[in-house]
């Protein structure tokens, strides 16, 4: 063990150190710079130290000892009249005062003072009246401003010199448009010397993001992601094709547009009209359309932009269209009248990933759209009555959370084998509110539970669920009670025409007055909400359009079970097979106005009766001359006008159809011929079901394939704290705040130009100040995607913390910087030649050989992960390579080799080809995460003379070498290089900052040849070291020194006798000794009294332990230190 003499220096400058000096570094881990790490036996010093040497302040002391707020003291200090005022606006007191007119003495001294050494030369501190001699200002550079000289489109000048640090806006700039313009991301079309090779092809559909706003940071993850993917296969020889596109999201565009039109105009869509509404709509779709794809470029995603989709462009509709007509055809889709989740203010249906879930512990206040702000409704309660049992003075109580669908209620249900109810099986109820109307009691073992409340459940099969089933079971009646403004109909006796909140108390109130009432409770349960616009959903029997999923879905099971797709992370595929083997039907239909219509066509046949809930008289078609032909068939002869439906589809239906219809389904083109299926889906795991699960039946169903070979479902992203991100609390970061920065202030200005009211405003503003007070710090593009990708794990969720990736820009800076300074020690750069094979020479040194393999360790590595989709571990393999081995290590050993001066020049040429192998190789490995940077610094190395591509982005990507595997220089430079700590630890305990003298140590000759071939790179990087002799033995070794033991072969001497006073360092040890024992007889003092340590929480006791453990290893790394130092005295 190395002496550990000056083992709390450390701890006494902590002391003097500012607050803000003192506080732990958070990114650590990111700028590689080291810190000390303060234990808690040092924490604990520290408080001691304070306590026991830091005596009060005088005024603090006269306070304890004086009553405060003594009326004689307050009359004392009382305010004169003519007092000024203070800094509060408040009249100053007699000692506040005093204590300004102090200061101001004080101040006045200080500016004299300054005065006079402006006007004298200063003096020395033995006061001798010699001047100091000034040192010599460095001169500071001005650096010229950048100025991008760059025509849009051509190729990024860079004639001007780097500049002094990474500026990634600088960076960023020039580069995609170039890379765009130059078609380097369109497939390449096959040819003879190219053919298309399946084996050789990679295709990812970009999932389209919603024009409903601009990107953030969750797409800016599946960007990343995907986008590193894609660059990699290229790299790696493959045919690539990045699709992008747009979905128009029904809802959520309509009711975003539908919120701008009401906050900025006052208006509604029917104050506009179907079709001038949706003029509007395609305004906002175009703007923002315009802004994802910018984004898209500022994330240097590499899509094919000739490409680009939308979901409602003619090719897209075309395949819909054909879609739905193919599946009404074939009997899959269909009509029915079934409960859907519908959405009152909206006028509308819902997906269930439409629907939040609210979580209620008990009873809740909750404001809800369409009531005054000041009318809260009541949820998280359970409500009880009675029904009356006909012909008998008998009454059955059930409890209910919506008592006004009582008024819809058709059945009571009781367990069959429930002793209490038997003799009332068959019988009926009579409803006390609407006339005529007789409930049965029905006996159902599947809804009720006998232990729970009493035994008997109310049945409102138009309104619930559960309900539904038991209501198709025992087929009774089907009462709906709501209209599509959430008002009660006709159904509903008295109430008709009420508010369904307002009916709620009107229902409970009624009970009451007729004895029915008999109590309300708490109840924990969840209400859900409309996410688009906060309205509470209702369950509501409506015809719609309905995707019969069984037949399609064991499909999709049997080919993936096959092996024809894989799932990842597993958890994911499990997922993924519990819903498809437990899947329902899918109702397409949705009422609004943005979207495609259904082509589907009511058939008004004179003089019939008709029910427009019933298919009959329904017919579809492809055009409306199919349909008309197709309806001359039902009318028979009759006369008939079309009537096309008002409802448009479902988004996920026209989603669902993407990965082929991107291709040009349902035509037979080459892109389905050569891009289909698609190689990889990458999306996040939360749309499994709702997205990829219908692409999956969707694609079987009609092109009898699936649409991919891979779905990777990546996590959610939080934010730091884990907060699901949301717009209301002020958590959603756009992209490109992170890429350029912006102030709080922008932040705030952001939130105002959304469509938050201003209640939602103001929280959104109070969670950015908590957030970012200083706002977000300029990170750039590559910084955003390296850190993403490095919080990528399978199956774990992001929480995003901006620090991290401020820490990647540092990262950035460090690339810059390194390569820069290679770039000057390939001087002269114009006349140096890289070799034009990459394969090793075998005249490379140890510490070559080392960064060589170390290079191909990572290789291996990242290319190994990337094609396991472990991008954590891909990110860090390069991360370690650049910063650990390659900056910390590489570059510093070799200044003195390659100095202009130094005289072995074959040496210097070798460490020269081997730091350009380095930097090409290394920025090509990192090109995939980060692709400005990248091309940026690798354009201002030279090229092998091999080397034909134009961009890092066509360039090969490094692999496995199998010549630069060398795995006994690594083990062999490992030995020195831990010597190299070792020596760099004593120097740091012992405060040696110059001649530095060190022996290193072995008895093994070979090795010693090693160590005397390496001896230069060890003196290289120990700071101040002035010589490094290689020894056979300790005797060899001058006294005086202090010793680490590397390995059984290598032990590493410091010379410190004269530079250290032993007899002082002896003396400090002895003070933080005694400090150590006060620490652990105060620790331990709870440990011994048995019964009081017993009552102890475990935590407690598990914190208490581990602080003792510290203080003992401190107490013998001092005696250890202690030791050596008595023997180098004693020598």
């Amino acid at each position: 063990m190395p002496p550990r003499a000056r083992i709390f220096t450390s701890l006494v400058l902590v002391t003097r150190r500012s607050p803000a000096l003192a506080a732990p570094r958070t990114t650590k881990s990111l700028t590689a710079w080291p810190t000390r790490q303060i234990t808690p036996i040092s924490q604990h010093l520290i408080r001691t130290m304070s306590s026991s040497t830091a005596p009060a302040a005088p005024e603090q002391q006269q306070q304890q000892q004086q009553p405060s707020g003594s009326a004689q003291t307050n009359a004392t200090n009382a305010a004169p009249a003519d007092a000024p005022l203070g800094p509060d606006g408040q009249p100053m007191t007699k000692s506040a005062m005093k204590k300004a007119a102090k200061l101001a003495e004080k101040q006045a001294k200080q500016a004299a003072k300054d005065a006079l050494k402006s006007d004298k030369p200063a003096q020395n501190v033995a006061g001798s009246g010699a001047a100091k001699k000034e040192k010599p200002k460095k001169e500071v550079k001005e650096e010229p401003e950048w100025v991008n000289n760059t025509v849009p489109g051509d190729k990024k000048d860079l004639s001007q010199p780097m500049e002094s640090g990474y500026n990634p806006l600088h960076v960023e700039q020039s580069w995609y448009q170039w890379w765009e313009k130059s078609n380097h991301f369109k497939p390449a079309e096959p040819s003879e010397s190219d053919p298309y090779d399946p084996e050789k092809t990679f295709i990812v559909p970009a999932p389209p993001p919603n024009v409903t706003g601009s990107l953030h940071i969750g797409h800016a993850l599946t960007i990343s992601i995907q986008d590193t993917l894609i660059r990699w296969y290229r790299m790696n020889g493959y045919r690539t094709l990045f699709n992008p596109g747009y979905d128009h999201a029904g809802i959520a565009t309509q009711s975003v547009v539908e919120k701008r039109l009401a906050k900025t105009e006052g208006k509604s869509r029917y104050d506009y009209g179907r079709e001038a509404f949706l003029e509007k709509v395609f305004e906002w779709k175009d703007d923002y359309q315009s802004r994802i794809s910018n984004q898209m470029r500022r994330l240097g995603a590499s899509y094919d932009f000739s490409r680009e989709a939308f979901t409602m462009d003619a090719p897209r509709s075309k395949a819909v269209t054909e879609a739905f007509c193919k599946l009404h055809e074939d009997g899959i889709i269909y009509r029915a009248n079934r409960l859907v989740n519908w959405c009152c203010k909206l006028h509308t249906t819902l997906s269930n990933l439409e629907v939040d879930q609210k979580q209620l512990n008990g009873r809740t206040l909750m404001n809800v759209p369409g009531y005054p702000a000041n009318e809260r409704i009541e949820f998280g309660v359970i409500v009880s009555f009675s029904y009356q049992i006909e012909g008998s003075d008998e009454k059955i109580v059930v409890a209910t959370t919506r008592p006004e669908t009582m008024l819809g209620d058709t059945a009571v249900a009781v367990h069959p084998d429930d002793p209490r109810y038997k003799h009332l099986h068959g019988k009926n109820v009579v409803h006390p509110f609407v006339a005529g109307r007789k409930i049965p009691i029905v006996a159902d073992s599947i809804i009720v539970d006998m232990e729970f409340g009493t035994g008997a459940v109310k049945i409102t099969p138009a309104h619930d669920p559960n309900d539904y089933e038991v209501g198709k079971r025992h087929d009774l009646e089907f009462v709906n009670i709501l209209n599509d403004d959430g008002t009660l109909n006709e159904n509903c006796g008295e109430f008709a025409g009420m508010k369904r909140f307002s009916a709620r108390r009107a229902v409970i109130d009624k009970l009451k007055e007729i004895g029915s009432y008999v109590e309300t409770k708490d109840n924990p349960m969840t209400v859900p909400i409309c996410s688009r616009s906060g309205d509470v959903i209702e369950p509501i029997m409506k015809p719609q359009w309905w995707v019969n999923c069984k037949p399609l879905a064991a499909k999709v099971i049997e080919k993936v079970r096959a092996g024809e797709m894989s799932i990842t992370p597993t958890v994911s595929e499990k997922e993924f097979f519990r819903w498809m083997e437990n899947i329902q039907d899918w109702c397409i239909s949705r009422q609004l106005w943005w979207g495609h219509r259904c082509p589907v066509y009511f058939v008004n046949i004179e003089g019939e009766s008709q029910d427009r809930s019933e298919e009959k008289f329904w017919v579809v078609g492809r055009t409306i001359e199919e349909a008309q032909e197709r309806a001359n068939k039902l009318a028979n002869g009759k006369s008939f006008t079309l009537e096309q439906d008002e409802d448009v589809l479902d988004t996920w239906f026209s989603s669902g159809l993407w990965p082929f219809s991107i291709m040009g389904w349902p035509d037979k083109t080459d892109d389905i011929k050569h891009f289909y299926p698609s190689s990889l889906l990458e999306t996040g795991w939360d749309i499994l079901f709702f997205w990829v699960a219908r692409m999956c039946m969707l694609g079987v169903y009609l092109t009898g394939t699936l649409p991919f070979k891979e779905v990777f479902c990546h996590a959610m992203v939080r934010d730091a704290h884990g907060r699901k991100m949301s717009k209301s609390l002020g958590n959603v970061i756009d992209p490109l705040d992170v890429i350029e920065g912006i102030t709080l202030d922008g932040l705030h200005t952001k939130l105002k130009e959304g469509n938050l009211d201003d209640k939602e405003i103001a929280k959104a503003a109070q969670g950015q100040k908590k957030d970012f007070p200083k706002g977000i710090p300029q990170c750039g593009t590559d910084a955003l995607r390296f850190a993403l990708c490095a919080y990528t794990s399978a199956g774990r969720d992001i929480n995003l913390d901006i620090l991290r990736v401020e820490g990647y820009r540092k990262f950035c800076n460090k690339l810059w910087n390194a390569t820069k300074f290679a770039l000057l020690k390939l001087e002269p750069i114009a006349s140096f030649q890289p070799a034009a094979s990459d394969e090793p020479s075998g005249d490379e040194s140890l510490v070559e050989k080392w960064i060589l393999h170390k290079l191909n360790n990572a290789a291996k590595t990242v290319n190994e992960n990337l094609k396991e989709r472990n991008f954590m571990a891909a990110t860090s393999a390069v991360y370690n390579f650049w910063l650990y081995e390659l900056c910390d290590v590489y570059i510093e050993a070799i200044k003195p080799i390659t100095d202009p001066s130094a005289s072995d020049a074959k040496a210097r040429a070798s460490a020269q080809q081997t730091l350009y192998t380095c930097l090409d190789s290394g920025l090509k490995l990192l090109h995939p995460f980060m692709p400005f940077v990248t091309e940026e610094l690798w354009q201002r190395l030279p090229r092998r003379a091999g080397e034909k591509a134009e961009s890092i982005a066509l360039a090969s990507y490094p692999v496995y070498m199998a010549s630069r595997d060398d795995g006994t220089a690594e083990v062999a430079f490992e030995e020195v290089f831990a010597a190299v700590r070792a020596i760099r630890g004593m120097c740091t305990d012992y405060n040696l900052l110059k001649d530095v003298q060190v022996f290193l140590e072995t008895s093994d000759s070979s090795f010693s040849q090693t160590l005397s071939g390496s001896s230069e790179v060890v003196a290289t990087l120990v700071k101040g070291c002035t010589s490094v002799k290689v020894v056979a033995s300790a005797a060899e070794v001058p006294k005086g020194c202090a010793v680490s033991s590397i390995s059984s072969r290598l032990n590493a001497h410091l010379l410190i006798r004269g530079l250290v006073n032993i007899d002082q360092e002896l003396a400090k040890l002895d003070k933080k000794l005694q400090l150590n024992a006060v620490g652990i007889e105060k620790i331990s003092a709870p440990m011994n009294k048995p019964q009081e340590w017993s009552r102890m929480p475990q935590e407690v006791k598990d914190t208490t332990a581990e602080k003792l453990k510290n203080l003992e290893a401190e107490k013998q790394a001092m005696l250890s230190a202690k030791a050596q130092f008595e023997s180098i005295r004693d020598d």
